[in-house]
C-alpha cells in the first residue's frame, strides 16, 4: 500500500527531503508539506515541475499550525520533521502531535539524504545560528583559493519567491542579485562571497545544483543554514560553535549531529565567551567528538569609523536569523555600541510598526535591538519606517550585506563587520593544506 506522508518544513530542507527521498518513490504519496519559521511561505505550492510527473497538480503549503487536522484530512501515515535549529523539546512536541493524530513520527538520516560529489566537497554547518558560519565559509574560500583551489560556494536554499524559477540560482555579481530580486535575507548570505569573486549557487533542487556547481569548481563549498547538515556528503566537515550557548550542542537538532559528525570544530567567539564557557564547549566536544581537530578562534569587530560611536544614541540592527530563532538577545551591532562608548542604546521595540511588531511577540527574548528582517518589501519598508521612527541619532547596521544601500535610512550610519581569525594552532590553514595535500596525493 501507498504511504501517504506529510513533511514538515520552512522552506529548504523539506524540499530537499522530497527531491532526494521521495519524489520518485512509487511507494509514497507526499500528500502536504508545513511551514514555519519564514513569514509568507505557507499557502503556495511546491510547483509541477518540481515534483514530478507523480504529482501533476504540485503539493499544497500549509502553516504548521494545521498539523492535526492535515493528518486527520489526508489519512496520513507518516509525518517528517524537516527543518533546522529547534530545540528537542520542539521537536518532541511535533512528535507528540503526530503520533496523538494517528501517525507515526521519523527524522531522515543524513545517509539517504546527501548526494554526492564528484569534486570534493568542505561542508561549513553549525551548532546553532549565529555561531559564525558565515565568516568561517569566508575564511575557507580565501584559504582554498591561497592554495591554488577553485572554490564555488552552494549555499543552503532560501527559496522565499517563484520556486520554479529559483529551482537553479547561480549568482557571479551584484546585478545578479537585482535580476533575482532577492531578499534582505538571501543577500546576506550571497552578497559577502560575491563581493570575494566567489561563485554562488542556491535555489530548490540541490541535484541540478550540484551538477552545475562542480563543473566549474575544484572544491565545492557547502556555506549552511542554520544549525542542518550538509546536503552533500562532505569530505571535510567543519562545525562552528558558539561556546556562550555551549549546552545548545547537546539540545539542538541538527546541530547536535553536526557537532558529533565533524572533523574539524571552530570553537568561535574566544575573544567574548567567558573562560568557564569556553572551557564547557571543550568539554563537551570531548566527550562527544574527540576525533574532531579542535580550532579556536575569534570574531572581531570591524568599525570604519569607532569614534563616531563615543557618546552617541545609537540603534543597533542586528542579523534577523540570528536574533529570532537563533535565540540571541544581541549580537556583533550590540556588541561594538557597548565596546566603543555609545551613550544610549535606544530600544526599538516601542516603535516597531507591521511586521516587526509580530517579530518581537513570536521572539520575546530579543533585546534593546533591531533584526533586520528582511523576506518581502513590506518587510523592509517596516523596517525602514521603525528605524525612522525610533529616537535615535546614528544607526549601527551588523547585517552581513550593507543596509544602507537597499533601505532608505533617515539617520547617519555605520557598519559594523566581524572576521573569522584563528587564534593559536592548529589553524584552518594547517587543516585545509593538508585537506588539499591528501586529495592530491589520492589517485
Amino acid at each position: 500500500m501507498t504511504q501517504r506522508v506529510i513533511i514538515l518544513g520552512a522552506a529548504g530542507r523539506d524540499f530537499h527531503n522530497f527531491n532526494v527521498v521521495y519524489r520518485d518513490d512509487p511507494n509514497v504519496e507526499v500528500v502536504a508539506f508545513t511551514a514555519t519559521q519564514i513569514p509568507n511561505i505557507a499557502g503556495r505550492r511546491y510547483p509541477p515541475a518540481l515534483a514530478g510527473e507523480r504529482y501533476p497538480a504540485g503539493i499544497p503549503i500549509f502553516p504548521e499550525s494545521e498539523l492535526p487536522r492535515l493528518i486527520a484530512e489526508t489519512q496520513a501515515d507518516t509525518v517528517v520533521f524537516s527543518y533546522s535549529d529547534v530545540s528537542y523539546a520542539t521537536v518532541m512536541e511535533r512528535a507528540v502531535l503526530t503520533l496523538a493524530a494517528g501517525a507515526d513520527f521519523q527524522l531522515l538520516g543524513p545517509a539517504h539524504t546527501m548526494l554526492q560529489a564528484t569534486v570534493p566537497v568542505v561542508a561549513v554547518c553549525a551548532a546553532r545560528t549565529g555561531a559564525g558560519k558565515s565568516q568561517t565559509s569566508r575564511r575557507v574560500i580565501q584559504i582554498l583559493r591561497e592554495l591554488g583551489e577553485r572554490p564555488v560556494v552552494v549555499r543552503h536554499p532560501m527559496p522565499y519567491g517563484d520556486l520554479e524559477a529559483q529551482a537553479v540560482q547561480r549568482f557571479a555579481t551584484l546585478d545578479d542579485l537585482d535580476r533575482a530580486q532577492v531578499t534582505i535575507e538571501e543577500r546576506e548570505d550571497y552578497e559577502p562571497h560575491i563581493a570575494q569573486g566567489t561563485v554562488v549557487y542556491a535555489g530548490v533542487d540541490y541535484g541540478a545544483i550540484l551538477e552545475h556547481a562542480q563543473a566549474e569548481a575544484s572544491v565545492v563549498v557547502w556555506d549552511g543554514g542554520n544549525n542542518d547538515l550538509p546536503f552533500y556528503a562532505p569530505d571535510l566537515h567543519i562545525t562552528v560553535v558558539d561556546p556562550q550557548r555551549a549546552a545548545d550542542m547537546r539540545s539542538y537538532y541538527p546541530g547536535a549531529v553536526n557537532v558529533r559528525l565533524a572533523d574539524v570544530i571552530v570553537i568561535n567567539k574566544i575573544d567574548s565567551a567567558a573562560p568557564d564557557e569556553i572551557e564547557r564547549a571543550r568539554q563537551i566536544i570531548a566527550a562527544d567528538n574527540p576525533r574532531a581537530i579542535v580550532v579556536d578562534a575569534a570574531s572581531p569587530i570591524f568599525v570604519d569609523d569607532p569614534a563616531a560611536i563615543r557618546g552617541r544614541h545609537v540603534i543597533v540592527v542586528e542579523d534577523g536569523p540570528t536574533v529570532t530563532h537563533g535565540g540571541l538577545a544581541h549580537g556583533a551591532g550590540w556588541l561594538a555600541a557597548r565596546r566603543f562608548g555609545a551613550a544610549l542604546i535606544v530600544d526599538p521595540r516601542p516603535h516597531a510598526v507591521g511586521a516587526l511588531q509580530q517579530t518581537y511577540l513570536d521572539y520575546p527574548h530579543i533585546g534593546r535591538v533591531l533584526p533586520a528582517m528582511g523576506y518581502g518589501n513590506q518587510q523592509i519598508a517596516d523596517l525602514a519606517e521603525t528605524i525612522r521612527r525610533t529616537p535615535g541619532d546614528l544607526v549601527l547596521v551588523a547585517t552581513p550585506v550593507d543596509l544602507r544601500r537597499l533601505v532608505n535610512l533617515d539617520k547617519p550610519a555605520l557598519r559594523v563587520r566581524y572576521e573569522l581569525q584563528e587564534i593559536g594552532a592548529p589553524t584552518l590553514h594547517d587543516i585545509l593544506a593538508r585537506f588539499v595535500m591528501t586529495r592530491k596525493d589520492t589517485p
